[in-house]
């Protein structure tokens, strides 16, 4: 019989960096399986007892107690247990915006799922969110500070060997690098050259393999960026057009303007009468 949990509490934005959405626990039947099919979240499968197969493509592998694996999303796999000594397993499913590139620190993949158990966190993770959820009442930060916990020793039991990495898996690695940098940093005064300085690229060849995977150059990325996120402070926040654009990266606000009305046609003033007119009208 299955038990499952589920995290009530929503994340306080649309693209956290980390969620989980529910957990569980399950003594399968023999044969009990999952698929060939899809998810759109994360999911990790903790072997305690038993045996059972788990297919990706044309991979089959074979695990037993004391393994793990992970399923990504809107990627098609199967799973069964064995028919004699069928599987126990616990699980989390989860998604974030900083998933993918967590997961780039690993040696993990769709193809390569496998991963070994350690021998204090991971056997007694279900346990743990379990009792998180029973005994706080701020329910996602404590389920969160567990998952970064098992993160940080997933990253430690199954480290990325970058020299044997695929090359076009290498080159998704310093765009999903790239974008994560871009994201923290677009409230600071950064640049190119910066960018490619913290991934240990020439400049060009950076931008060149940005450009190809993303469809527009690093600096033309970064404006879109800055300008997404003033024009949520514009239409949720009452702060100034000069401490939106220092916000966002700006100390000039009239450069600031500039670039706002580059990128939308108007000044920000006129973004936020506008959308301030179109919700009375609603």
């Amino acid at each position: 019989m299955a038990i499952f949990n589920y995290n009530s509490e929503r994340p306080f934005r649309g693209d956290p960096d980390l969620h989980l959405h529910y957990w569980g626990r399950e003594q399968c039947l023999p044969g009990h399986f999952f698929g060939p099919g899809v998810r759109d979240v994360y999911k990790i499968h903790f072997i305690h007892e038993g045996t059972g197969t788990v297919s990706v493509g044309e991979q089959t592998h074979i695990l037993q107690a004391g393994q793990a694996f992970i399923t990504y999303p809107h990627i098609v796999t199967s799973y069964a247990a064995d028919l004699s000594k069928p599987w126990t397993y616990s699980w989390v499913a989860f998604t974030g915006v900083q998933v993918s590139y967590i997961l780039s620190k690993t040696s993990l993949s769709p193809e390569q799922p496998i991963f070994p158990m350690d021998e204090q966190l991971m056997p007694n993770l279900y346990e743990r969110l379990t009792e998180a959820a029973d005994t706080s009442d701020c329910l996602d930060l404590p389920l969160k500070a567990i998952m970064y916990d098992f993160f940080s020793l997933l990253l430690q039991e199954v480290p990325a060997v970058p020299d044997v990495l695929p090359l076009p898996r290498q080159k998704s690695i310093y765009v999903e690098q790239s974008l994560h940098f871009l994201h923290t940093h677009y409230c600071e005064n950064i640049s190119v050259e910066m960018l490619s300085s913290s991934l240990k690229l020439d400049r060009k060849y950076l931008s060149s393999l940005f450009k190809r995977t993303i469809g527009m150059p690093p600096q033309q990325y970064l404006l879109n960026y800055r300008i997404a996120k003033a024009c949520e402070l514009l239409t949720e926040t009452l702060c100034t057009i000069g401490e939106i654009s220092r916000s966002v990266g700006y100390q000039d606000p009239l450069l600031f303007s500039r670039m706002f009305k580059k990128v939308k046609g108007c000044s920000p003033k006129e973004y936020r009468v506008r959308h301030l007119e179109n919700d009375i009208v609603l």
